[in-house]
């Protein structure tokens, strides 16, 4: 078994997608031996205990490539990694890309680079007949001609394709592919426990602000700044407002690269009401969202931990997965948008959500336990796709 993806990065979501997935092997597949091929090879080994390899020969491939020699050794790691890929391809029964947004550009991405990647490895995964599995992963639209090219035949070459939401699939149909067999499962990462339920205080006390390093999308290029700047001084009034009514903010990240963000706001408020949590994983986060009363938050798999804490929550979004991750868990009318925050028009959204605390929390239970029970699906229907002898032996037997 290979796993393939930017692991090991930084980003706390795609590795708890790997832990998600690494946990159903272990209990359903004690015998497979899993391997890695991604970004952050020695933080899987040491954090995972398997064996990984660099996704790229060409250790400079997310530095940006000013000089000639740069540009060479750049393009060179491209032709490179088609032979690396295919080789270790080649060495598995069956490879899975577990969850993360491996087919959509919400965030600033280039087609040489991620997208070319997948190529790769569903491309040598048809060519060698080894079963590349997309596993509850995150697509939408895409408009650079190239990266939507590079998305589209990586899926139509994948063996097997479940999402994260009903939106990703239909932005996969809406690009050729065919996907009347593909089903759709809640995030991965809602499969990785839950902490105990917490008592929380009257009046309301911690707050829990998930913020993020955020530019914009992909065809936002041209006035990334801009949106950051916007974005950056709407989360830091917010944090500003909290703070001058005695509220403790807690403020959270979900990538290495937030740590600017949260470094700017504790520099711009200056109070000792809001600390920043070091936390290493979902784990981590989602002990944090359940400590809170509250949580505001950006990133996608902050969003996933709070709601999975059974914390009310209002999301600051930025795409529609995190619009249908909210309706899903039935907070659908607490979201804000990322690109054009309005503090007074945050605060007021934040007060009807503690107003309704009670009834929210009794509806993000119920949401939780079904679910769990979907998400339990998920793994069932991927026994069935990928290990066909297993599901077979496992499946009940007519009484004779």
């Amino acid at each position: 078994m290979g796993v393939f993806g930017l692991l090991g990065s930084g980003n706390l979501g795609n590795d708890g997608s790997l832990e998600a997935v690494l946990g159903y092997l272990r209990a359903e597949h004690p015998d497979a031996v899993v391997d890695a091929l991604c970004g952050g090879p020695e933080v899987v080994t040491a954090r995972y205990g398997i064996p990984a390899t660099r996704l790229h020969w060409y250790r400079g491939e997310y530095r940006t490539a000013s000089r000639a020699g740069a540009v060479a050794a750049k393009g060179l790691g491209k032709l490179v990694d088609v032979f690396r890929t295919a080789a270790w391809v080649r060495r598995h029964d069956v490879v899975i890309v577990p969850g993360m947004g491996v087919l959509e550009a919400t965030l600033p991405l280039r087609p040489w680079g991620f997208p070319y990647s997948l190529f790769l490895l569903c491309a040598s995964g048809r060519l060698s007949g080894v079963r590349v599995a997309l596993v509850g992963v995150g697509a939408a639209p895409i408009g650079d001609r190239p990266t939507r090219a590079l998305v589209r035949w990586s899926a139509r070459l994948a063996a097997y394709r479940s999402y994260r939401d009903a939106q990703s699939r239909d932005a996969i149909r809406a690009m050729g592919v065919d996907t009347a067999r593909d089903e759709v499962y809640p995030d991965l990462a809602f499969a990785l426990p839950a902490p105990p339920a917490q008592s929380h205080s009257d009046p309301p006390g911690r707050v829990c602000v998930g913020v993020m390093d955020f530019h914009g999308g992909n065809d936002d290029r041209a006035r990334a700044e801009e949106i950051h700047r916007r974005y950056l001084d709407g989360t830091t009034r917010f944090v500003r407002a909290l703070v001058a009514e005695g509220r403790p903010v807690r403020l959270l990240t979900g990538d290495a690269c937030d740590a600017q963000v949260v470094a700017a706001i504790l520099d711009a408020v200056d109070s000792p009401l809001v600390t920043a949590a070091e936390a290493a994983s979902l784990d981590g986060l989602t002990k944090e969202a359940a400590a809170a009363d509250t949580v505001v938050a950006t990133r996608y798999h902050n969003l996933v931990c709070a709601l999975k804490a059974g914390t009310p929550t209002l999301a600051l979004s930025y795409a529609a997965k995190s619009d249908a991750l909210m309706d899903r868990m039935g907070l659908g009318a607490y979201r804000h948008p990322a690109r054009q925050i309005d503090s007074d028009r945050l605060l007021e959204q934040f007060r009807a959500l503690e107003k309704h605390a009670a009834e929210l929390r009794r509806t993000l239970a119920e949401r939780n336990f079904a679910v769990a029970r979907r998400v339990e699906q998920q793994f069932t229907a991927l026994t069935a796709a990928l290990f066909p002898t297993t599901a077979s032996a496992h499946a009940p037997r007519e009484a004779p």
